[in-house]
Order: structure tokens, then C-alpha cells, then sequence
């Protein structure tokens, strides 16, 4: 009896060694995530992402993304746009952006992030297609996101119709 408890034990801790071997936890590396948008009116960027990242290549399936953006640190390179443009996210009241993944997937040669994104206080579906560049414990997430203003009541006189969001994310394993 006493042998079969002890095989039992072992059997879970196995299971939950092998379980914590397959999904692998990646911190952003600090300050060196680039997000830039580029539309047909205004093109720019944001700093300050932040994100919980838990990623497998060989397991996207159990894949789950959480990052917010400091939506205050948009910059256009001209003061007038970049006032302009955090004032139609209203950056005052909706200082951040955040997407959480609700499912990854492989595609292709690369993956799919579905989730849920949120601006301006209003929360819609959004996909990102993104690769990983394994390098051990370290790597980079390359993506991108189509974003159309005004589904998140972003409407402001000169807003593009589309926004096209760039990620280069560096990051190392916790």
C-alpha cells in the first residue's frame, strides 16, 4: 500500500514537472519592445509595453498573451499630431491598451494570436499574427494587428479608416 502512495506521488510530480517543462514563461526585455503604427494620415509609436507571456512553440495551443501599453507615450514625431492623435484615444481618461489572448494557433510557418483588444474603454476581437525566434532563453516575438479606429470610437476629424500595428517584442525566459 505504502509503495502504491509513493508511486502516485511521483506520478503527479512527474506530471506536473513535465507540465511546467512544456509551457514556458518569457519576460519582455526592458525597454526594448518596439510597437509602431502606420496608417495613411499619421504614423507613430508607443513605449512602455508591458506583458505576461506564457509560449511554447511546440505547444501554441496552450499559449496565453496578456499586454498592456502605455497608450500616454504615443509619439508622432510632430507635437500637433501627436496631441491630436492622444486626444482621440483619449489618453486622459484610457491611459492604457491592453490585449489578452483567448486562443493561439500555428499558421503556417508563423502563429495566430486571437484575443480580445481594448481602447478608449471599449473591448473588441483582434487578431495577431506573429512569429517567435527561439534562441534558447532568450527570443523575439515579431507581430502585427490591423485596428480600425473607429470600431473603438476613436472618430476624430482626420483619424485614418485603418491603423496598422507593428510588434517587435525581445524577451527571456523566467
Amino acid at each position: 500500500m505504502k509503495n502504491i502512495r509513493y508511486a502516485a506521488v511521483a506520478a503527479i510530480l512527474i506530471s506536473l514537472f513535465a507540465f511546467t517543462l512544456i509551457i514556458a514563461g518569457w519576460k519582455v526585455s526592458a525597454g526594448a519592445a518596439v510597437v509602431q503604427f502606420t496608417s495613411d494620415k499619421v504614423d507613430g509609436s508607443f513605449k512602455g509595453l508591458k506583458a505576461d507571456i506564457v509560449f511554447d512553440k511546440d505547444h501554441p495551443e496552450q499559449a496565453k498573451f496578456s499586454a498592456t501599453i502605455d497608450a500616454t507615450s504615443l509619439a508622432t514625431g510632430f507635437f500637433l499630431k501627436t496631441d491630436h492623435a492622444k486626444d482621440a484615444l483619449g489618453t486622459d481618461q484610457y491611459p492604457t491598451i491592453k490585449f489578452v489572448s483567448t486562443e493561439v494557433s500555428k499558421s503556417g510557418s508563423a502563429y495566430l494570436a486571437k484575443g480580445n483588444l481594448t481602447m478608449k474603454g471599449i473591448t473588441k476581437p483582434a487578431v495577431i499574427h506573429f512569429t517567435f525566434d527561439d534562441k534558447g532563453t532568450q527570443g523575439v516575438f515579431k507581430g502585427d494587428l490591423k485596428v480600425i479606429p473607429k470600431e473603438f470610437g476613436i472618430d476624430h476629424m482626420g483619424t485614418p479608416d485603418e491603423v496598422m500595428v507593428k510588434l517587435t517584442v525581445p524577451v527571456v525566459k523566467s
